[in-house]
């Protein structure tokens, strides 16, 4: 438990002085919006373009791994929508953005470390497999979905255009597509560059973190409990069972397994609400999941922690 504190705690402190200083006059709402456009046009697609322009991809790819996480994360995102539209009414749009919730893990800002204490740097490698196509996957699916449902009766030809202009659009995408050009290519980065990077990319978590606080007193909860709930159960405990099922039928390793299923078992990230708020949709179910599922996650990780030893 102690070990979870120490690496869940210091993530809702800066929450909760971004949330402080909107809700003390501190900080304007006007801040907090330039913040966040900081943050998901810039200080985000740097740290993803560095972050994947140096990772071995080939470390430890196992394709087992991948089917485990991904076909989970997918089953969690139809869960998500259908769940939104049969049992909340929601309409459509909105939908997509709480599915997006159950689908995208904070694979990062909690799966690295939470992994690393448990299991130490050498069990790892897993997870880098995952980050390494989490958000291109989790982007392109989200994306797709969406622009389907916006543009519903609509040619084939127009939907794949309309698709293609908001996935290449998006400075995350086009964050992660440079990084895996640098990657693949083995294209160097000159130093210089690399150090402005490095410089943007302290600021990302962070300002991220502090705007999402100052985002949450905007959305309060009311109305919405029982979709936030939906995501909360789907997200840490449907999404990693899931994952165990597939695993366990693969046979994967065992550094593979626990890196699969904790990565899983992680709370909805940031990028959830970065989503709902590219689209105006569901923000307040996507702000409030966020800060809600990590908090949970003090118990439900330990669970999985137990069930993994």
């Amino acid at each position: 438990m102690q070990t979870l504190l120490d690496v869940i705690l210091p993530v809702f402190l800066v929450i909760g002085f971004g949330y402080v200083a909107v809700w003390r006059g501190l900080f304007p709402i006007t801040g907090i919006d330039g913040v966040m456009k900081f943050t998901q046009n810039f200080a985000i697609p740097c740290l993803l373009f560095q972050a994947i322009a140096r990772l071995d991809l080939s470390a430890s790819f196992d394709p087992r791994l991948m089917f485990s996480f991904y076909t989970g994360a997918a089953l969690c995102f139809a869960l998500g929508i259908f769940g939104a539209r049969l049992l909340f009414k929601r309409d459509w749009e909105d939908c997509v953005a709480i599915g997006f919730c159950c689908l995208f893990s904070n694979s990062i800002l909690l799966g690295l470390p939470i992994t690393e204490r448990a299991y130490g740097p050498d069990a790892m490698a897993g997870n880098f497999a995952i980050v390494a196509f989490h958000a291109p996957f989790c982007y392109g699916l989200g994306i797709t979905v969406m622009e389907f449902v916006r543009n519903r009766g609509q040619t084939g030809l127009s939907l794949v255009r309309n698709v293609s202009r908001a996935m290449f659009r998006n400075a995350l995408v086009i964050g992660i597509l440079l990084g895996f050009a640098v990657n693949l290519t083995g294209l160097p980065i000159p130093g210089v560059v690399d150090d402005a990077l490095s410089l943007i990319v302290r600021a990302a978590l962070p300002a991220a973190l502090f705007a999402l606080g100052g985002v949450l007193i905007q959305y309060k909860p009311e109305g919405d409990i029982k979709a936030i709930a939906m995501v909360c159960i789907i997200a840490l405990l449907v999404h990693p069972a899931l994952v165990w099922t597939f695993g366990t039928t693969l046979d994967l390793p065992q550094d593979a397994f626990r890196s699969g299923v904790l990565t899983a078992a992680m709370a909805p990230g940031f990028n959830a609400y970065i989503f709902a708020n590219m689209y105006g949709r569901a923000r307040r179910v996507a702000a409030t999941s966020v800060l809600i599922a990590t908090a949970s996650s003090i118990l439900t990780v330990w669970f999985w922690l137990i069930v993994l030893a």
